[in-house]
């Protein structure tokens, strides 16, 4: 194993030792707008606030990486311990989807208060009442969490369409941030299990040009939707969590799905 690899496990172990749903997970393009036949890399990172570390491709690690354009999806074929985790050729010109579902993985709580601090964050203020009421512990219990992620890339002109993935949550860009205009924002649709998500709270991750991120919450329209203002020279990142029971009889005891997308307004 070369010592890059190396370096790069140690990374998954240590961010796998921490709270891991206290953070985002997300992929970063190195570029958001490159040409037909040129280097596409992209790294997958977890953090807070829109900065974080980049993590290495493994294939035990990941259910789903594929590459699409208007439907159309292609699998990507990582090596084992690559940073960046994606490096490929751009396809031709036209608006790129990056998607990457990760594989579960499970968070043992020791205290009550990490998890209350983890579902206030994600606006499940009702979530002590729910836990006590099925008699669990406050104390020693384990949460599966999974990550459905997709980047927006424009390759060439850029134009093109974003469309669901199948994934069990996830964000569908219903504004082509790399040719609509950005005075009207960027319009997305929040799914869960293939439907609009109504009501749900979305957290806005703005970077600006000098590396300065703000955070803005919105909330999803009945219909799943809403409208992110963005300005140009800025990259996005947007975020909204399921939080649900597990089955009777599952070791863990709530899970929390993540749907993340991110892309840049030139």
């Amino acid at each position: 194993m070369s010592p890059r690899t190396i370096l790069a496990a140690l990374a998954v172990l240590i961010l796998t030792a921490v709270p891991g749903t206290s953070h985002e997970f997300w992929i970063e393009p190195q570029e958001y707008q490159v040409q037909s036949g040129t280097p596409l890399v992209a790294d997958f990172r977890n953090g807070q606030n829109f900065k974080g570390i980049a993590l290495a491709y493994f294939s035990k690690q990941t259910a789903r990486f594929d590459l699409g354009r208007n439907g159309q999806f292609t699998a990507v074929t990582g090596r084992m311990g690559d940073v960046p985790a994606l490096q490929a050729t751009a396809p031709d010109d036209g608006l790129l989807v990056i998607v990457h579902q990760t594989a579960p993985s499970t968070l043992r709580y020791a205290t009550w208060e990490k998890f209350q601090n983890f579902a206030d964050h994600k606006d499940f203020p009702d979530i002590r009442s729910r836990h006590l009421a099925r008699g669990l512990p406050e104390q020693g219990f384990s949460e599966r969490y999974t990550r459905f992620v997709k980047a927006l890339v424009a390759v060439g002109h850029g134009r093109g369409h974003d469309t669901p993935t199948g994934m069990e949550t996830e964000f569908v860009a219903l504004s082509n941030p790399y040719t609509d205009d950005p005075k009207n924002g960027v319009r997305v649709r929040l799914l869960y299990q293939g439907l609009p998500r109504a009501d749900a709270q979305v957290e806005v991750f703005e970077r600006g040009p000098d590396g300065a991120v703000s955070v803005r919450l919105l909330r999803t329209e009945s219909s799943g939707e809403t409208t992110v203002p963005v300005r140009p020279a800025h990259t996005y990142l947007l975020d909204a969590v399921v939080l649900r029971e597990m089955p009777e009889g599952s070791p863990q005891v709530w899970e929390s799905l993540w749907a993340g997308i991110s892309f840049a307004v030139p």
